[in-house]
């Protein structure tokens, strides 16, 4: 049996070679992609990739055929990945078509929101735009999208995730689904209050109402009321004016201290959720593709081949460009069982190179790529 320090200092001189030999391959790698720039071929060959993996794999023996393929996958990824790099060099990445501006335009200051008055939308707008903004609501997210697309209102005010509950899954297959885009983001803390009648007391009441995840958010505490009937409502807001139009002393609302103010409702309680750093994000979306200089997020969404290791792929353009993945989140595909979407937060701005290094790969590579947004 060979000393160990022996056979450590052969294995030395073996990856010194390999270094080598990865060196001229990329050289190589630089060759041709210059050719491929220059009569417009695509840098994924799935063809030829495929036949070289067979051939490294035949080549080797039987116990090492898995290792080797493994091997080449990466290093031709890592060839490809070089290649989009010379792309951008040589004036061919792809533009995804936002303006820099300096600061977001407004045209009517035509702010919508779902829900009412009240609604924790209402009060991330207001966080945002200034307590003197206004802005209108509507019923549904899908209306605020719209309004956005027709031209009614210059930004819509989304709730997209909730620090306790999740994300809202339905927004985020509308941001998807409409051209429309993320411009700003604001966080505000929940902070849920019970609200009754005036004259109610906690020992009256027998029925709850509340935006289904406000009641997730405040299991806890209706866990220790387990006789009392929990309905869900459009959002929090509605929830208090259902309060009010019933005019029943045993039914109350979950919301916001706010809410309880506009509606003339008696807080019964304060901080019924579990989580005294609960908080939700809301984007702000508006209609153009535009970024103002600071924007340090960039969203994205995408499509991968529903196949072993397509994930990995996708999202090693982000680790091989040195850019740091701050959420990912997936979404089932509509028509397609067991399929999925995959919507990630990056840090980094359009005009970095490092991004639009990743996003090229990422647009030649997946089966489909939409930039969400850079804010």
């Amino acid at each position: 049996m060979k000393d160990l320090q022996i056979v450590r200092e052969e294995i030395d001189e073996i990856d010194g070679k390999i270094v080598r030999l990865y060196e001229e391959r990329m050289q190589r790698t630089t060759e041709v992609a210059e050719y491929k720039i220059s009569v417009g071929k695509q840098v994924l060959d799935k063809q030829r990739e495929r036949e070289k993996l067979k051939c490294v794999r035949e080549q080797a023996k039987e116990e090492n055929r898995y290792g080797v393929g493994e091997l080449f996958e990466q290093i031709m990824a890592m060839s490809r990945k070089r290649q989009y790099q010379l792309l951008r060099q040589f004036g061919q990445a792809q533009d995804f078509g936002f303006t820099q501006v300096e600061e977001l335009p407004f045209y009517t200051r035509n702010i919508v929101y779902q829900g009412t008055q009240g609604a924790y939308s209402q009060l991330a707008m207001k966080a945002y735009f200034g307590e003197e903004t206004e802005g209108y609501h509507v019923d549904t997210w899908r209306e605020a999208m719209e309004a956005i697309k027709r031209g009614e209102a210059d930004y819509a005010v989304l709730p997209i995730e909730n620090s306790s509950a999740g994300i809202v899954g339905e927004n985020f297959d509308l941001m998807l689904e409409y051209d429309n885009y993320i411009v700003a983001e604001q966080t505000i803390k929940i902070e849920h209050a019970l609200l009754g009648l005036p004259e109610a007391e906690i020992s009256d009441i027998k029925t709850v109402y509340s935006h289904p995840q406000a009641l997730m958010q405040s299991v806890d505490f209706l866990d220790e009321h387990s006789e009392w009937e929990r309905i869900s409502v459009k959002n929090t807001a509605i929830a208090a004016k259902q309060v009010v139009k019933e005019q029943k002393k045993d039914q109350a609302a979950i919301a916001s201290e706010v809410t309880a103010g506009l509606y003339g409702l008696k807080i019964l309680k304060n901080n019924i959720n579990y989580s005294e750093e609960n908080s939700t994000r809301f984007i702000i979306v508006g209609g153009e593709r535009i970024k103002t200089k600071a924007a340090n997020k960039v969203s994205i969404c995408f499509e991968a081949a529903h196949e072993s290791g397509s994930l990995y792929r996708m999202l090693s353009h982000f680790m091989f460009n040195g850019l740091n993945m701050v959420k990912i989140e997936s979404r089932p595909i509509k028509d397609k069982s067991f399929e999925y979407r995959f919507f990630v937060d990056l840090e980094g701005n359009l005009r970095d190179e490092a991004m639009q290094n990743a996003l090229q790969g990422l647009l030649e590579e997946s089966l489909s790529m939409k930039v969400l947004g850079n804010y």
